[in-house]
């Protein structure tokens, strides 16, 4: 606290003989008037000095905050995400104006996938807490009664992780795809790096000091469980990789009774089909069922006609069914998968013969 002096003297008077100048102060210094003012300091002119302190974005130099920069990054990212997420379980190829085949490459390889869950699926589900915690910190409205300094500290954790997660991906494109080029993976890096010092730089310097330890725990935990399940996949590939069968014929010796030739001729008018593999086990003891005169009848479509290897895709009559093991019937719209039993087929297939018995 800082004071203003003022000091004002009264006129002076003619001294008087009958007073000792050194045992009376004089008039003048009798008289002074000492005025002192308080006064508020700062290092700076302060607007609504009133009003208590709060806890707000810091707007950009072009007057946007930091919270509606990340909620529209977040959503350009959710998009991204989204589309990708889209084409990972439909099993189509991504439009790559960059990098072509290259691209379809990183995103169709192992490393799109997480313990078995497509990456961008994680990535859409990052990218839309982030714009969510976005809008409802810039209106200073968050759900649950969750506090601002809370939601902060939400936010400044998921864009670490998302950080820390694109750097080890950007790690494992030019390693393990030297040369490859991958624009859906650098514009996801990009936005995560983008958010990330965003939120850095509107937290502060003093404020980020407080919380890097928890940062480099998550930073940590992230690469440490992306490395887990990297590991556990490349074991299995390693295996994979050994494996190379070329396609072979199998031959049915059993022959065919009168009802499996019937059932056989039955399911064909029908349009019925049978998916299956030449390698698989089940596919042949269904074949054997009917007998080899019977299995010839039937519509048979091998989903691996140029055999079973690394990289081999299954065809795309096959995929177009959506089959999920081997063998796979489709009768009248209806998928049965595994081996199935005269019965059943004849049942979904609507086939009656009297005169003849199932073996």
């Amino acid at each position: 606290m800082a004071g203003v002096l003022s000091v004002s003297n009264v006129p002076s008077f003619p001294r008087s003989r009958h007073i000792s100048p050194h045992r009376t102060p004089s008039f003048a210094a009798k008289f002074k008037r000492v005025v002192i003012l308080p006064v508020k300091c700062s290092p700076g002119p302060i607007e609504n000095a009133d009003q208590e302190p709060e806890l707000a974005s810091s707007p950009s130099h072009t007057g946007i905050s930091s919270y509606n920069w990340c909620a529209g990054l977040g959503v350009l990212g959710f998009s991204e995400t989204g589309y990708l997420t889209y084409l990972k379980l439909t099993d189509s190829e991504a439009f790559c104006p960059i990098g072509g085949g290259t691209c379809a490459d990183v995103l169709n390889s192992d490393y799109a996938l997480v313990f078995g869950v497509p990456l961008p699926l994680f990535g859409m589900v990052a990218y839309g807490l982030v714009a969510s915690l976005g809008l409802f910190l810039a209106k200073k409205k968050l759900p649950f009664d969750i506090e601002e300094d809370s939601g902060r500290l939400i936010l400044l954790g998921i864009t670490t992780s998302m950080s820390a997660a694109s750097a080890y991906f950007l790690y494992l494109l030019s390693t393990k795809f030297a040369g490859a080029t991958c624009s859906y993976c650098l514009l996801s890096a990009a936005l995560s790096f983008t958010l990330f010092f965003t939120i850095v730089k509107d937290f502060g310097l003093q404020q980020i000091q407080n919380v890097v330890g928890l940062q480099l725990f998550i930073a940590g935990l992230v690469v440490a469980a992306l490395n887990t399940s990297y590991s556990n996949s490349e074991a299995v590939l390693t295996n994979l990789d050994q494996i190379n069968l070329p396609y072979y014929e199998t031959t049915i010796s059993t022959p065919s009774s009168p009802y499996a030739l019937s059932l056989a001729k039955h399911l064909r008018s029908i349009g019925a089909k049978i998916y299956g593999a030449f390698w698989c086990s089940h596919c042949q003891e269904q074949k054997k069922m009917f007998g080899y005169e019977a299995a010839e009848i039937l519509d048979y479509v091998e989903c691996f006609p140029d055999g079973f290897r690394k990289g081999t895709k299954i065809a795309k009559e096959c995929s177009d069914v959506g089959i999920e093991g081997f063998p796979t019937w489709v009768i009248n719209g209806k998928v049965l998968s595994g081996e199935q039993e005269f019965s059943v087929l004849a049942k979904e297939s609507g086939f009656v013969v009297e005169d003849t018995n199932p073996s």
